[in-house]
């Protein structure tokens, strides 16, 4: 039987891979993360349909503030970042597409292949998993996710530091 939550799951899926397809379609980079943010957007609205509300939301704002961060680094440093020269986003095609065609393959066989188990016939209340998400993620993986974030920032200031010019003036 059909349920609105499963007809909008199915809607932001088929909405996140249209997107995931334009990202590679497009000949600008400021378009290619536009369409990525869309894609991850979607991906968040999926979360949001499940009920899943801790996710969908720290998804869209993961995502909205690094494809934000991304587009102005593209502007900054692209020679082309509008895509007005036609250049091409697509690098060793026929190699892409066999890897592609491979890990789709691969990913089939281990979901068909795979001994998942029964299927849970009682699911824990949604503030019970918000919680354990929550100790998750402040317990054994803070470390690893501020060691993360300091590393990224430091880079982006290294980067940004490396590629400006010392005593020339715009």
């Amino acid at each position: 039987m059909l349920t609105s939550q499963t007809i909008f799951v199915a809607f932001f899926g088929l909405l996140a891979l249209w997107f995931a397809v334009a990202v590679f379609r497009t000949q600008s980079m400021v378009r290619s993360a536009l369409s990525l943010l869309a894609t991850m957007t979607a991906l968040g609205l999926m979360f949001l349909t499940m009920e899943t509300e801790f996710l969908g939301v720290l998804q869209i704002m993961m995502m909205a503030t690094e494809m934000t961060i991304m587009a102005i680094f593209m502007v900054m440093y692209m020679m082309d970042p509008g895509g007005l020269m036609g250049m091409d986003m697509t690098h060793q095609k026929r190699v892409s597409i066999v890897a592609g065609v491979l890990g789709a393959l691969a990913a089939a066989g281990v979901v068909l292949l795979s001994p998942w188990g029964p299927v849970a016939v009682h699911a824990p209340a949604a503030t019970a998993q918000v919680f354990d998400l929550g100790i998750e993620l402040m317990g054994r993986s803070m470390l690893l996710f501020e060691t993360t974030g300091v590393t990224i920032l430091v880079a982006m200031i290294a980067a940004t530091s490396v590629a400006i010019v010392r005593g020339q003036r715009p």
